[in-house]
């Protein structure tokens, strides 16, 4: 699976952006899609999820500003995110868990840099 992203940019606090990320390939394997992020210097942390059935995490910082979405005949996520808040600020990753026999295969898209200003 190939995970393409869009929609990174620069943005005011308190304004909104929303991210895309198209799958192509055996997106029909995909059994959870979901967006991550990561500043310098820290570890990649998961922002929201939505797994095929509709079930959705977020991380307690975005719960209430960012909804994940997904469109099953596009095979694209949405991050909508709302409110935003400077220490939204990082590189903004798409992630798919791609089943394959047994096993669940970890695919990253390339990142989308979210900048906001304060």
């Amino acid at each position: 699976v190939q995970l393409q992203a869009s929609g990174g940019g620069l943005v005011q606090a308190g304004g909104s952006l929303r991210l895309s990320c198209a799958a192509s390939g055996s997106s029909f394997n995909i059994r959870v899609m979901g967006w991550y992020r990561q500043t310098p210097g820290n570890k990649r942390e998961m922002v929201a999820t939505t797994a095929t059935g509709g079930s959705t995490t977020y991380a307690e910082s975005v719960k209430g500003r960012f909804t994940i979405s997904r469109d099953y005949a596009k095979n694209t996520v949405y991050l909508q995110m709302n409110s935003l808040k400077p220490d939204d600020t990082a590189v903004y990753y798409c992630h798919a868990e791609v089943a394959s026999g047994p096993l669940l295969v970890s695919n990253w898209g390339q990142g989308t840099q979210v900048t906001v200003s304060s």
